[in-house]
C-alpha cells in the first residue's frame, strides 16, 4: 500500500514536472508572436505571468522577456510618428529593462548607447 503511494506520488510529480515543461516553450512561441505583431505589452504580460508560475524555467523566459522588452523599446525609439522628446526616455526605459532579464544582451546595449550619445550631444541629462 505505501509503496503504491510512493509510487503514485512520484508519477503524479512527473507528470506535473512534464505540463510545466510543455508551458514554457508554449508561452515563449506565442509571446514571440505577439512580439512581432507589435502586441509588445501582452507578450511581456504572458512571460511575466509564466515566469512567477513557473521558476524553473526561468532562463528561457526572461531570454523571451529581454527579447520582448527589446523589440518594445526599438518599436517606440524609431516610431517616425513620436517626436523625440515622447520617444527616447520611454524606449530607454524598455532597453534597460531587457537588460535586468539579459545582462548580455546586445541590442539592448547598443541602443541605449545611441539614446544617451543623443541626449549628452544635445547636452540634455540622461534619463534615470
Amino acid at each position: 500500500m505505501i509503496r503504491q503511494f510512493v509510487l503514485l506520488t512520484a508519477l503524479a510529480a512527473s507528470f506535473q514536472a512534464t505540463s510545466l515543461l510543455a508551458l514554457e516553450p508554449k508561452v515563449v512561441t506565442e509571446a514571440a508572436a505577439m512580439t512581432k505583431a507589435g502586441k509588445h505589452a501582452e507578450a511581456i504580460a504572458a512571460l511575466e505571468g509564466a515566469l512567477k508560475t513557473s521558476p524553473k524555467d526561468a532562463v528561457a523566459l526572461k531570454t523571451a522577456l529581454a527579447d520582448s522588452y527589446t523589440a518594445q523599446g526599438e518599436s517606440i525609439m524609431f516610431n517616425e510618428q513620436l517626436p523625440p522628446r515622447q520617444k527616447y526616455a520611454p524606449a530607454l526605459r524598455s532597453f534597460r529593462k531587457a537588460l535586468e532579464y539579459d545582462k548580455t544582451n546586445a541590442k539592448a546595449k547598443a541602443n541605449i548607447k545611441t539614446i544617451e550619445d543623443i541626449y549628452t550631444s544635445m547636452g540634455r541629462p540622461i534619463p534615470q
